[in-house]
């Protein structure tokens, strides 16, 4: 559990006891930070004219007017941090099913280059058989045309 903490502070040119959980450091920045503000409004003119009451009242107001601007910024904040959580959620998504896709495209050129070298192969046969099938024939055409010539001489 936090210890509390009593820090002296100037605020405004008194000085006050600040009580808290937060640390030493936090109490003298909020100090500062309100001596700031104090600072600010001396500059503008009317300020000193004003009472106590109502320089207090305008401190408050400035500080809840800064308060609420914050606040404002950090739902935006939130709300674009969500989106782009949507977003890259849809991109992860995205990512994959198109891995997905590569993955099934990368086993199709597998399977087609498999088909294309078995292609090559009956192909090379086939190839073979035919230039067989040639010399057959050419050795066929070769007996053939010795008979013929064999046997065209008989006839004279």
């Amino acid at each position: 559990m936090n210890t509390k903490n009593d820090v002296e502070v100037i605020i405004n040119g008194k000085q006050y006891t600040l009580s808290g959980y937060e640390s030493s450091e936090y109490l003298q920045k909020i100090a500062t930070h309100i001596n700031d503000k104090y600072a600010e409004f001396k500059q503008e003119e009317g300020y000193t004219k004003l009472d106590a009451d109502m320089k207090n009242i305008l401190l408050a107001i400035n500080l809840s007017d800064e308060y609420y601007k914050v606040q404002q910024s950090v739902e935006e904040l939130q709300k674009e941090k969500e989106d782009l959580e949507k977003e890259i959620f849809n991109m992860k998504h995205d990512m994959i099913a198109m891995k997905a896709q590569l993955d099934e495209r990368e086993k199709e050129v597998g399977d087609l280059q498999g088909e294309k070298t078995e292609a090559e192969h009956k192909v090379i046969r086939l190839e073979t058989e035919l230039e067989g099938v040639k010399a057959e024939n050419n050795a066929t055409k070769g007996k053939n045309y010795g008979n013929n010539q064999y046997s065209g001489n008989r006839r004279k």
